[in-house]
């Protein structure tokens, strides 16, 4: 593990970028960015488009370690090049951005209001791979629903039992059981998860050290408990379909978390937009998540 990288992770001010469509999520994704799907046919093509999307985020005067502490990947966009560079080295070298990436496969069919992950096939070759590629850390979401103990104490026992596979690889991983936004047990459904993730981080060694990603929540502050735990590195926020003006908000009053959004952070951005007006919507979003990552 890099020591740089986790003292900017740990201590820096800014937030963490989720630049980590994947297959699924890339059509969506392209569409809000003013392409549509008859403007590529096939998944290279499609694969093309998003990397040129996210090079140009990348390389934007606006995108920077002095706002952004951390950008997630997708493993496609790990193995391809910025500027002739690798991208997780094109991150760190040129950008003092820290790379993540996401390794998680998919969900599963909702059953006892959850949705776990998919095996993640080939696991440890694909962490050796990030270790070789330059990644500080790894992502992998599951989905809450309800709130239903059992089912939040799987999600939970999951994602923590995949964490430590990965902490033994030597990477950082981040630990995402997402809350629904529209769950209509939202504040219950955090009250279980909390307890449920408290006991696993307490259960975890000393050298054993992880980050969560959760869903902005009802109660302003919740999470304070688990930004202040030791074998926390940091505690991010998704948007989760918030607005981003409304994500800000909510994250504005929970100290000490930070941001880290996908859709939020790329809104009113757009392929049509000269590189003037792309880099000007860019440095407002980015402000604006970041002073809301800042308080």
């Amino acid at each position: 593990m890099d020591q740089a990288q986790l003292e900017k992770v740990k201590t820096g001010q800014g937030f963490i970028a989720a630049l980590d469509q994947s297959g699924g999520s890339s059509p969506k994704a392209l569409k809000l960015y003013g392409v549509d799907e008859s403007e590529y046919s096939g998944d290279e093509e499609m694969y093309d488009l998003i990397h040129q999307m996210r090079t140009r985020i990348v390389t934007s005067p606006s995108f920077g370690g002095d706002r952004v502490l951390g950008a997630i990947l997708f493993e496609q966009t790990m193995d391809r090049q910025i500027e002739g560079i690798d991208t997780g080295a094109y991150l760190w070298g040129t950008k003092q951005v820290v790379p993540f990436l996401k390794v998680d496969k998919g969900l599963t069919d909702e059953a006892d209001g959850v949705q776990v992950m998919k095996p993640i096939d080939g696991l440890d070759a694909l962490l050796a791979r990030a270790v070789e590629k330059g990644m500080f850390g790894t992502k992998m979401r599951s989905v809450v629903k309800l709130a239903d103990e059992s089912g939040i104490a799987r999600i939970v026992e999951q994602q923590f039992e995949v964490g430590r596979q990965i902490v033994a690889a030597g990477l950082v991983p981040i630990i995402e059981p997402e809350v629904d936004i529209h769950s209509p047990q939202k504040a219950e459904a955090e009250a279980l998860l909390k307890a449920s993730i408290t006991s696993q981080l307490d259960a975890l060694a000393e050298d054993q050290l992880v980050m969560l990603k959760l869903t902005l929540p009802e109660a302003d502050g919740f999470y304070s408990d688990l930004v202040a735990h030791p074998r926390v590195v940091r505690v991010v926020a998704l948007s989760g379909g918030y607005s981003r003006a409304e994500a800000n908000e909510r994250l504005s009053r929970n100290p000490g978390v930070i941001a880290s959004f996908s859709r939020a952070l790329t809104e009113g951005l757009s392929a049509q937009q000269s590189d003037a007006e792309f880099d000007a919507t860019l440095d407002e979003s980015i402000k604006g998540i970041f002073e809301a990552s800042i308080t």
